[in-house]
């Protein structure tokens, strides 16, 4: 018998709580994840491309973003972006 499929939201917020939770030497912080353990957590074989979209927007929702690197994700909060410089036309010209 195969496990229960998790819903998208509750993926997300379990990626979340992973966040927050302390490990690998830091109180919290971005971290990486393998494509199996995500797999795992929405209890699915396979993620297809609209799945990792869903998913995508669920993390945007709560203030984080997802990164697809085929074989892991990469999980960040959207507020560590905030203080990157900005390319403007004199940058592109």
């Amino acid at each position: 018998m195969s496990p229960a499929i998790i819903s998208t939201d509750a993926v997300a917020d379990r990626l979340v709580e992973i966040y927050e939770h302390p490990f690998g030497g830091k109180p919290k912080g971005r971290y990486r994840i393998a494509s199996k353990l995500v797999r795992r957590l929405a209890g699915r074989r396979r993620l297809y491309e609209d799945d990792i979209r869903d998913l995508s927007r669920a993390m945007l929702e709560r203030g984080f973003i997802l990164i697809d690197m085929e074989s892991f994700y990469v999980v960040t909060a959207t507020n560590s972006f905030l203080n990157y410089r900005r390319a403007n036309e004199d940058c592109i010209a």
